[in-house]
């Protein structure tokens, strides 16, 4: 029995599929096929019932599944411990940031990482913060970017980057602008709104705030970026809803007002699920330098470098 036996074996029951599952593992499906063939010989029973177009797993198939992970699960923290000593630290992470977000000290500390440890390979995803929160808890996200509302996601491990309320952006000649510098949500939407999408930090902040006050505003447009949101306010296409430190980017074309009704902050915060692998502890240590944070495992919260 070989640990790419059960590579493959594991790869096939979690994609249901074999063609997947060879493309997963980079080889042909045949040779998936013929290692599974191989290793049910060897363990002298059928491992997937393949007479039904989605691949299933016998009873000896999910009997063994749980073995076959904790067996790579062993092999790869060998492979790990034997880095960390001779300072060799290899395998995979998955860093997960908010769609659209650009903070540049995130990008400093995976080039430094980078740079340290070749033998890491890297993958940067992009995805809403609801999504990034679940990819952290299932472990397919070793580590994440994410917009919250008032408080990290219970169960993680989080450092807190910006902590910041919500305000409101509008041409000069806008109503709202023209009357004073301090709307209410109730002023608020009398107008369209351009805000984030559903999943975002910002646009949870901003829903929350509106059902505690029993009101329902008209989301005209939704934006993914903050320049797209900017962009559309200026047009008079809708009333822009940002954080400060975004909206702080375009005062020379927008005016900005502060938004009476919306306490609850919206966060900017680095989350992840333990640090018992090598590498994410070098990468938190880099992420720790480049926010210019004192004490990251901890939950010690640096100056903002950046916004998003």
């Amino acid at each position: 029995m070989e640990l790419r036996q059960l590579e493959y074996f594991v790869a096939v029951a979690e994609e249901r599929n074999f063609t997947r599952a060879a493309e997963r593992v980079h080889i042909s499906q045949s040779g998936v096929s013929a290692q599974i063939r191989q290793l049910e010989r060897e363990v002298g029973a059928e491992l997937f019932d393949r007479s039904a177009r989605t691949v299933t797993l016998t009873v000896a198939g999910k009997a063994a599944l749980e073995h076959a992970r904790t067996a790579l699960a062993a092999a790869e923290a060998v492979g790990q411990a034997v880095g960390e000593v001779t300072d060799l630290i290899r395998g995979r992470l998955t860093v997960g940031m908010i769609t659209g977000c650009t903070v540049t000290p995130l990008f400093d500390a995976l080039a430094a990482f980078h740079q340290a440890h070749p033998g890491v390979e890297i993958s940067l995803i992009e995805d809403a913060s609801d999504r990034l929160v679940e990819g952290v808890r299932t472990g397919a996200v070793d580590m994440a970017l994410i917009g919250a509302a008032n408080t990290t996601p219970d169960g993680l491990d989080a450092l807190t980057l910006i902590s910041e309320r919500l305000v409101a952006v509008v041409p000069a000649e806008h109503p709202l602008a023209v009357a004073r510098r301090r709307v209410t949500l109730h002023d608020l939407i009398a107008h369209p709104i351009v805000c984030m999408p559903s999943g975002t930090g910002l646009r949870a902040v901003f829903d929350r705030a509106c059902a505690a006050q029993g009101l329902h505003p008209e989301i005209a447009l939704q934006a993914s970026a903050a320049d797209a949101i900017a962009e559309l306010a200026a047009r008079g296409l809708g009333v822009g809803v940002l954080s400060e430190s975004m909206a702080a980017q375009y005062r020379d074309r927008l005016t900005v007002l502060a938004l009476d009704g919306a306490d609850t902050p919206a966060l900017l915060a680095l989350i992840w699920k333990g640090t018992h692998r090598p590498g994410m502890r070098q990468l938190l240590a880099h992420s720790r330098r480049a926010f210019g944070g004192t004490d990251l495992e901890a939950g010690g919260a640096p100056a903002p470098a950046a916004s998003a």
